[in-house]
C-alpha cells in the first residue's frame, strides 16, 4: 500500500493553486494540482477540491467531481449531492457529480440519485440510472464476489480507475486471456454496446470489456458507438479511448472534435484522450480548437489542457501531475 505523505506548506501550495487564488495560475496547472490532491486520498484533499465547486469553468469543476469520486470517500458525497441538486449547474458538472456519487457507491445515495432519475436534462437522468445499477450491482453477490476475489488474489487490474460500471462478466479482472478474444466474442459485445433496448448500465459493461480487450477490433466495435444519439454515451466511449491510448482510435476521435454540431461534453471528451494519445498529428487540430472563437468554451479549454498531457507524453516525464514535486510516498503495509 502506498501512503502519500505531503507538509501543510506543500498541501497549501496545491490549495493556491488549484483555486487559483493569485489569478495567474494556467488551466492544466490547476489540473495538475488537482491530480496531486486526488493521489492523496484524504479528508484535507476532500476540503480542498470542494472549495473549487465556486470556479466558472464547467471544465475544472466536472474534473473536481470526478476527481471526488475515484478517492472514494464517504465525506464527499454533501458537495457531490448540492452539485447534482443545482439547477443552473452546467449539466456536464451534474452528471459528473452523479457518476462520483455512483463510484463511491454508498447505499446512502440510492434517494437522491432516484430523485434524479426525471430531470430534464438526458445526460443527468442517464447518468443517475447508471450509477444507481452500480450501486445495486456492488451490493449483488456477483459484485461482492468480485472484490473478494481482487483481494484474495491480490488481483492488479489494466486499469484502476473506478468505472460507471464494470466489465462483462469473463473480462472483470484486467486483461482477457487470448482464448477469451475471438471476433465472435468482440462481435457480441459489440451488439450489446449497440443494442439501445438493453440498460444503458449493460451497453456500459459491453463497452468497459471491449476497453480491456483493446485490439484494433475491439477499438473499431467501440468506435461504433459514436452514432449512438446519447451524449452521455459516447463521452464515455471518448473517455474510454483516453484510457486505452491507441493511435487506432485517433481518427475518430479527431471525426468527433472536428464536429461542431456534436454534444460540447462529447467533444471535450475527445480533446483529452487525444491528448493523452499524443500522436503527432493530433497537435495541430488541438492548437485549432484552443484558439477559435467559434469554438464552445469547454472545447478551448479540454484543448488547452489536451496539449499539456501531449507535451508531457513527448517529453519523458515520469509523472504528469505535480506528485514528483510536492508529494512525498512512502511504503506501509496493507
Amino acid at each position: 500500500m502506498v501512503v502519500a505523505t505531503i507538509s501543510p506548506a506543500e498541501l497549501k501550495a496545491l490549495e493556491a493553486s488549484l483555486l487559483n487564488t493569485t489569478g495567474k495560475v494556467a488551466l492544466h496547472d490547476r489540473f495538475r494540482s488537482l491530480f496531486a490532491l486526488k493521489y492523496l486520498k484524504n479528508e484535507d484533499a476532500v476540503t480542498i477540491i470542494s472549495k473549487g465547486f465556486e470556479d466558472p469553468s464547467a471544465l475544472l469543476k466536472h474534473e473536481l467531481a470526478y476527481c471526488l469520486g475515484q478517492m472514494k470517500r464517504i465525506s464527499a458525497l454533501p458537495i457531490l449531492e448540492a452539485v447534482l441538486r443545482k439547477q443552473d449547474e452546467d449539466p456536464m458538472v451534474r452528471h459528473e457529480a452523479a457518476e462520483a456519487m455512483g463510484a463511491i457507491s454508498s447505499t446512502a445515495s440510492i434517494p437522491v440519485l432516484r430523485e434524479y432519475l426525471t430531470d430534464p436534462n438526458r445526460s443527468v437522468r442517464e447518468t443517475c440510472e447508471i450509477a444507481l445499477a452500480k450501486i445495486d450491482w456492488d451490493n449483488s453477490e456477483e459484485g461482492k464476489k468480485h472484490i473478494v476475489v481482487q483481494e484474495s488474489e491480490d488481483i492488479i487490474p489494466t486499469y484502476t480507475s473506478i468505472d460507471p460500471a464494470p466489465p462483462s462478466s469473463r473480462l472483470l479482472s484486467g486483461q482477457p486471456k487470448p482464448n477469451d478474444v475471438t471476433e465472435t466474442s468482440i462481435a457480441s459485445l459489440n451488439a450489446n454496446l449497440l443494442n439501445t433496448e438493453l440498460p444503458l448500465f449493460e451497453r456500459y459493461r459491453a463497452m468497459f470489456a471491449l476497453r480491456n480487450i483493446g485490439t484494433p477490433a475491439a477499438v473499431d466495435a467501440l468506435a461504433s458507438g459514436f452514432a449512438d444519439d446519447s451524449a452521455l454515451f459516447k463521452h464515455e466511449i471518448a473517455f474510454v479511448f483516453g484510457q486505452l491510448l491507441s493511435a487506432h482510435s485517433v481518427p475518430s476521435l479527431l471525426k468527433v472534435l472536428q464536429d461542431s454540431t456534436e454534444s460540447d461534453m462529447v467533444r471535450h471528451e475527445a480533446a483529452e484522450a487525444l491528448g493523452g494519445i499524443a500522436t503527432p498529428e493530433v497537435l495541430p487540430h488541438l492548437k485549432e480548437w484552443m484558439t477559435r472563437e467559434d469554438a464552445p468554451t469547454v472545447v478551448r479549454e479540454s484543448c488547452q489542457v489536451a496539449i499539456d498531457m501531449w507535451e508531457y507524453e513527448n517529453s519523458g516525464d515520469f509523472q504528469y501531475a505535480n506528485t514528483l514535486e510536492t508529494v512525498r510516498t512512502t511504503e506501509a503495509a496493507a
